[in-house]
This record gives structure tokens, sequence and C-alpha cells, in this order.
């Protein structure tokens, strides 16, 4: 009997150190496991904040360039006008006022999510395929004769579409304004398709003899646009003259969106 308790202490003792160990172990995973969770957590945490910035460079120079090739254009305009029409040329400095102070709300907007920097500052209002003839209005103003028209029946678009829709435009407009030629002219076509909405922007400037301006950061902010939500672009010279932008944008979002460029 006292050796079978023996026994039985024996057994006890090595169970209970047999879970212990077991337990240890467990701990120590655990521990690990919420390290790792941590250091994913946190990496997650730098990729978006890394994702943000530059989606807030890429608006940041859409507004700028828009709005300094309207000014540029206004002020030339306005200054030969001067001389010999005060009326168009006080006209031209109404609207270099106008978009002057659109762009400063737009940049107050940006530059207050960099300042606070803990991602809840609220942006006012983002521009969408609704403000896409207001852009076209404003880019007549400019000084660039261009056409709009849309075609087929609008649908939803997923969401922040919209308004890669409506930079796209703004950017290829802006380098046909800058880029064209004094005379050249545009067209802008929204087509709603079955699956997708189709972009088009072509002129009839300079095309392949146009000098950019050595950044590439407009026909490569464009294609960033459309590729985050699973969409496709394309630009370049046309065969018989001229500049043509092309995007397609699904009417589906992506299941596994990418990250952007600027």
């Amino acid at each position: 009997m006292t050796w079978g308790l023996a026994v039985l202490a024996l057994a006890a003792g090595a169970l209970a150190a047999v879970l212990g160990a077991r337990l240890a172990v467990e701990r120590r995973r655990a521990r690990a496991l919420a390290e790792e969770r941590t250091q994913e957590g946190a990496a997650a945490l730098a990729l978006a904040a890394s994702n943000e910035r530059a989606r807030i460079a890429r608006e940041m120079h859409d507004v700028v360039a828009h709005t300094l090739s309207v000014v540029v254009a206004q002020a030339d305009g306005g200054r030969f006008a001067g001389r010999t029409d005060p009326a168009a040329a006080l006209t031209s400095l109404d609207t270099i006022a106008d978009v002057g102070r659109s762009a400063l709300a737009e940049m107050r907007a940006l530059l207050g999510v960099l300042r606070d920097g803990d991602g809840d500052a609220a942006l006012g209002p983002q521009p969408s395929l609704a403000d896409i003839p207001a852009l076209v209005a404003s880019m007549r103003e400019g000084g660039l004769e261009v056409s709009y028209v849309t075609t087929g029946t609008p649908r939803p678009l997923p969401i922040g579409a919209g308004l890669a829709a409506y930079r796209i435009v703004q950017e290829a407009l802006t380098n046909v304004l800058k880029h064209a030629g004094p005379r050249a002219t545009a067209f802008v076509q929204l087509r709603w398709e079955d699956d997708a909405l189709a972009l088009a922007v072509s002129d009839d400037g300079r095309g392949a003899a146009a000098r950019g301006d050595g950044a590439g950061l407009g026909i490569a902010g464009m294609a960033e646009r459309a590729t985050v939500f699973g969409g496709m672009l394309t630009a370049g010279p046309r065969a018989g003259g001229g500049f043509l932008v092309r995007a397609r944008l699904p009417l589906t979002p992506r299941t596994s969106p990418q990250m952007e460029d600027a």
C-alpha cells in the first residue's frame, strides 16, 4: 500500500512537471504570437501611413499643377487683353482669384491631414464625376477650347473611383493646357459600359512634338489611380497628331486593392 501511494505520488509529480513545462511552452508561444501580432500591427500602421502620404502627395500634385496652369494661361491672356480690352483683363483676374481660392481650400485640407498626423482629420468634400462639367467649364475659362460628352447609363462606382476619374480628366486637361499649344482643342468623353466606365481625353495639339516637364508624375499618377481600382490607362501621341489619354475603371470593386503611386 505504501509503495502504491509512493508510485502514485511520483506519477502525480511527474504529471505536474510535464503539465508545468507544457504550460510554460504555451505561455512562451502566446507571448511570441502577441509580439508578432504587435509587430504586424505596427507594420500595417506604417504601411497605411505611407499610403496616405502617397495619396496626399498625389492630390497636392494635381491641385498645384492644375491651378498653376490655369493661372499662367489667364495671366498671359489678361496681360495682352489689358492693352485693348480692359474688361477681358478683369475677367482673367476674376478667374485667377476663383481658381486660387479653390486651390487654397484644397491645400489647407490636405496640409491639415499632414499636420494632424493621426488620420482622424476630416477632409472636405472631394471632387467626383458630378464635378467634371464644372472642371471643363473652368478649363474653358482658362483659355482651353474643350468639348465634353457622356454616353450610356450612369451606374454606381466603387468608393473613391469617382475621385480617381475626376483627377484623371483634370490631369489630362492640364497637360493639354500646358503642352498641346496655344490653339489646341480638347475633347472629353465618358462612356458607361456594362461593366466599366471608360474615359477618353484627346486633343489636336503638338502630340509627339510637345515637350514634357521632365517630371513624369502626371501620366504615372493617372495610371496609378486607374490601377488601384483594377482598371488600366494608356497615354501617348496619336498617329494623326495630338495626344490621347484613355482609362477604364471597372464598376465592381477589386478584392485585393493595390498600393498607389505619386
